[in-house]
């Protein structure tokens, strides 16, 4: 889970393929692949295979996740959990591959700790990609996320790349408050108005299910069969990360690519220390103000 393009009216699903692996590949190269796919495609286009409810379902998973390139991300990543925190639970794991345009949700609150602890056939497990420092995987906040991961199931992500500081590194006004991901795909994300209004529904729908102040409650996320709004709550933004990270990657200056890689990591030590409050007013504050 955007840049200066044009996306097209077309539903013809569209496979995406990028030189190069995790050690290697051009990386001018596939930030241009990546553009020219994502001219192409829209919000609608992604494949949706449904949930990853089962061990085989994981292996599978797994097995599509080896030897993606890292130049942009192939990877990314979204969770959704009732009091998402060391306090609550993970219902849904999101992730969108890129190279192959899919979109998967790992049902966490049917699976538990076999969502994490399969082994697939190429002795990957779902753990140990979210644990590698050479497979980089793309979120929006990794800081709850995070909190989550490892408290509830002892997951020390690397390899992260945080959307949310790459937005706050490229702004040229104040960076002393970050902006939450439904504002920055408003203000930086181009799409026709089709898929702007689908994707405003979408998130509508979702909330007034989820919300209490609408009404709703977040076990709707823990009901099993999914409902349909839910699910694709879950899919919408997760699937528009791609497009963000191209935009803001575009402007991203070395000097501060490595401040952005910094200010990651100290909010996943943070995220994993004692003290960590993922609640109240400090979480909107930057890194940088």
């Amino acid at each position: 889970m955007e840049t200066v393009m044009q996306t097209t009216e077309s539903s013809v699903p569209v496979t995406l393929t990028i030189e190069g692996t995790r050690a290697e590949g051009g990386e001018g190269d596939a930030v241009v692949g990546i553009a020219d796919v994502l001219e192409q495609t829209q919000l609608h286009d992604t494949v949706l295979t449904g949930l990853v409810d089962s061990p085989a379902a994981i292996v599978s998973l797994v097995d599509s996740l080896s030897n993606l390139p890292n130049h942009p991300p192939s990877i990314y990543v979204d969770i959704e959990g009732v009091n998402l925190s060391r306090h609550g639970s993970i219902s849904i794991l999101q992730l969108h591959i890129l190279p192959t345009d899919e979109t998967r949700l790992v049902d966490v609150h049917t699976l538990g700790e076999e969502a994490f602890s399969t082994v697939a056939t190429n002795g990957d497990t779902l753990r140990g990609i979210l644990e590698s420092e050479s497979i980089i995987k793309a979120f929006f906040d990794i800081r709850n996320d995070s909190d989550a991961l490892y408290s509830l199931f002892g997951v020390r992500v690397a390899g992260i790349c945080d959307i949310q500081l790459m937005e706050l590194a490229t702004r040229s006004f104040p960076r002393r408050c970050i902006n939450g991901l439904a504002k920055c795909i408003d203000r930086d994300l181009p799409m026709t108005l089709k898929e702007r209004s689908d994707w405003k529904m979408s998130k509508e729908k979702g909330v007034r299910l989820f919300a209490p102040e609408r009404g709703g409650s977040y076990d709707v996320f823990n009901a099993r069969p999914l409902a349909d709004d839910i699910k694709e709550y879950c899919l919408e933004d997760v699937r528009l990360l791609p497009r963000l990270w191209l935009h803001y990657s575009s402007k991203l200056t070395p000097r501060w690519k490595r401040k952005v890689e910094e200010a990651t990591n100290d909010r996943i030590k943070l995220s994993q220390s004692a003290n960590f409050n993922g609640k109240g007013q400090h979480m909107a504050l930057g890194p940088w103000s």
